[in-house]
């Protein structure tokens, strides 16, 4: 590696150095403040006071059964984003709203074969048992149920089983997916919508305060918002590209007129990336032979290595005009431009090298969170990319809060190993430094290998199951082919 990562800097001072050489416009706190300072501040979400600025991710871990239920590991990890104290819990994984849109054949979805009801009160009971466990008080905790269509990358039984909203040549290419393949019909979009509005209603049914439509990292809901080229009715203008969106709203409003709804989007995006054949690093290769990219969402059309963001600044003004005011932003995508929609020292199996300093997309991050509190102020923003920070996460994450540019931290790959981090911060004790998030990539490299997710290096839970020896096998053989 030719970049520093944050965790081998000797102290702060050096740091805090290396991240303003970057770009002087960003900074981190030196004295943490704990509860009494800006991450311990409460805030209004969904008719409930949070006791304070910490999000947990969705984190799914491939490993629900082929039925859609959860597995020990599973209720393990729900227990444990209640045990970090953080006050939202955002989604706690992506559940499909119908098996056709399963990611893999071990995502959980609403199965209609069996009580969905009694699946997703166990998930939220295992969240509220965490939050007990450890003297936390749920009534100023706020838990979502974040659903999701897979559409382009639907692989309900292992196999590719594209369900294409638009054609994109350059995705089909790389995906393999045929130019022929009919895409999603009007009606058929019309029946997943109506697969989200029924499963948000069981969510609601047992106590769940919210639910997320995702819309991010190249799943159908983010692709649609940028299928300029669909014909008819759901593509084209914006208008049409929301318009999903805008009847799962008014079917959940219709159907369940208590349930907050909120949206995870990939508010910006790049070309999609490839590693180079000779140094392994990523590079956008081709984009300038696919001049204007009309493809994305957040992407500048005339060089779609770069962010433009006027149109995603207009989506959040939709969402506000629909009065949905939880928003969590994200980046990218892990299929296309994993190194910035997931900052890393080491790449996952499928991957490749950092094309810059992952400091750098991390501070991608917070710029365009920045850009989006600034013009939508009243929008409730959950900020993403902040894992790779390491130790020096919550000095980040106490600027940034303390300063006004997001309202929540979002926390992701940091939880599978070390979900009391919130704690510790809030209470003032040090990091445990043996269970900082090094991104090694492993909980993306299992089930990018047909594993499940966890992190194998760190979390002795992990390290002795006999998955983690399958996965040192297959990452060997990776290498040696």
């Amino acid at each position: 590696m030719k970049y520093t990562p944050p965790g081998q800097h000797k102290n702060f001072a050096a740091f805090r150095a290396h991240l303003r050489s970057i770009d002087d416009a960003f900074d981190a706190d030196e004295v943490l403040l704990g509860a009494e300072g800006p991450l311990g501040q409460p805030l209004e979400v969904a008719g409930r006071t949070l006791g304070n600025r910490f999000a947990i991710q969705p984190m799914e871990g491939w490993d629900g059964t082929r039925a859609g239920l959860p597995t020990e590991h599973t209720l393990r990890r729900w227990r444990n984003f209640g045990r970090s104290t953080a006050k939202l819990i955002w989604g706690g994984e992506a559940f499909a709203v119908r098996e056709d849109g399963r990611a893999n054949p071990h995502q959980l979805f609403q199965n209609t074969s069996v009580d969905v009801s009694t699946t997703l009160a166990q998930l939220l009971a295992e969240v509220h048992a965490g939050h007990r466990e450890v003297g936390a008080s749920i009534e100023d905790l706020v838990v979502g149920l974040q659903l999701t269509h897979s559409g382009r990358f639907a692989r309900p039984d292992g196999e590719p089983a594209p369900r294409l909203v638009v054609h994109n040549p350059v995705l089909d290419a790389r995906f393999e997916v045929a130019r022929d393949l009919p895409l999603l019909t009007d009606g058929e979009l019309g029946a997943i919508g109506e697969s989200y509005v029924s499963a948000a209603c069981a969510a609601y049914k047992v106590g769940y305060q919210f639910v997320d439509l995702k819309a991010c990292h190249g799943y159908l809901m983010h692709e649609l918002l940028g299928a300029r080229g669909r014909p008819g009715p759901y593509g084209g203008s914006l208008e049409n590209r929301t318009r999903l969106l805008r009847e799962i709203l008014a079917g959940i409003r219709s159907a369940c007129p208590g349930l907050e709804v909120g949206v995870r989007v990939s508010i910006a995006d790049v070309f999609p990336h490839v590693a180079d054949p000779d140094s392994g690093v990523g590079v956008a290769a081709g984009w300038e032979g696919n001049l204007p990219y009309d493809q994305g969402f957040g992407m500048d059309q005339n060089d779609p290595r770069g962010f433009d963001l006027s149109e995603p600044l207009r989506f959040l003004g939709l969402l506000r005009e629909l009065g949905i005011r939880l928003v969590n932003l994200s980046l990218g995508s892990p299929y296309t431009c994993p190194h910035l929609q997931r900052p890393a020292t080491y790449p996952p199996s499928d991957g490749y090298l950092p094309p810059v300093d992952p400091l750098q997309n991390v501070i991608d991050h917070l710029r365009v969170v920045r850009a989006c509190k600034a013009a939508h102020p009243d929008l409730v923003l959950v900020g993403s990319g902040y894992s790779y920070l390491m130790e020096y996460l919550p000095h980040v994450a106490q600027h940034e809060v303390g300063q006004g540019h997001v309202d929540l931290v979002g926390l992701g790959r940091m939880v599978l190993v070390y979900p009391e981090l919130p704690r510790d911060v809030l209470a003032g004790k040090p990091l445990d430094r043996k269970r900082i998030c090094r991104t090694f990539s492993d909980c993306t490299t299992g089930p990018r290998l047909g594993l499940i997710s966890g992190c194998f290096p760190l979390d002795p839970y992990y390290r002795d199951l006999p998955e983690a020896g399958r996965l040192r096998g297959r990452k060997r053989s990776v290498r040696e082919n």
